[in-house]
């Protein structure tokens, strides 16, 4: 029997270290890599979908307003009228066609020549829906022993899907004198129109196309 020489201990401590300390290394790496990380996500009431949707409308029936018969003049927006969804974005972008026009928007009604009084026969958004194929059911599947109606919901099976959403907003304007009350010059209503299509086929998709951001294809 061979007796272990004391003198081979310190190698072999050696040549174990090594080996130590790459364990070592790896476990810290490892530690530092799995470090947890908390994302806020937020939700909004209002998808961006939805905004856009309106908002883009808005401009679009903006745009095809004409203010060349109160050029020079001062006018004062009344919006008394005018109270529909995206009600602020709407009456910006009006008050910038506005001065781009040539108006000058007064703030106190005693000082404008002009009243201008906006008014809206809607803001909003249509939905349709189309679906080739089955669509889901829910049905109640029993009843538990706590009374409690256990709902069984089958999945969508959709050769061909479509949702397509259409955004409109109507925006007019009738302008008077302020001292005398009579009609100087009346616009609309006139109408702007968005849309968004997502589009499934065979189980694939979304595939979408549409006039607002964030759509990358458009299709007019």
């Amino acid at each position: 029997m061979r007796l272990t020489n004391c003198s081979d201990l310190p190698c072999r401590f050696k040549s174990w270290r090594q080996p130590l300390q790459i364990a070592g290394f790896l476990s810290v790496w490892a530690s530092l890599m799995c470090g947890c990380a908390n994302v806020r996500i937020t939700d909004p009431a209002r998808t961006a979908t939805e905004q856009f949707l309106l908002s883009q409308a808005g401009v679009k029936a903006v745009e095809l307003l004409s203010f060349e018969a109160i050029h020079g003049r001062s006018a004062f927006l009344d919006i008394a009228h005018f109270a529909p969804m995206e009600k602020d974005f709407v009456l910006g972008e009006f008050r910038a066609k506005l001065l781009k026009s040539g108006v000058r928007v007064s703030a106190k009604r005693e000082d404008a020549e002009i009243i201008l009084e906006v008014r809206s026969a809607g803001v909003g958004i249509d939905r349709y829906e189309s679906l080739f194929g089955i669509p889901a059911l829910t049905a109640p599947s029993g009843v538990t022993s706590a009374a409690q109606v256990v709902t069984l919901i089958t999945p969508e099976i959709a050769i061909t899907k479509k949702i397509r959403q259409i955004g409109f907003a109507s925006v007019g304007y009738v302008a008077y004198w302020a001292d005398s009350g009579d009609v100087v010059a009346s616009s609309g209503p006139v109408i702007g129109k968005t849309y968004r299509e997502d589009w499934w086929l065979l189980g694939f998709g979304p595939r979408t196309i549409g006039s607002i951001p964030p759509v990358d294809h458009k299709s007019d």
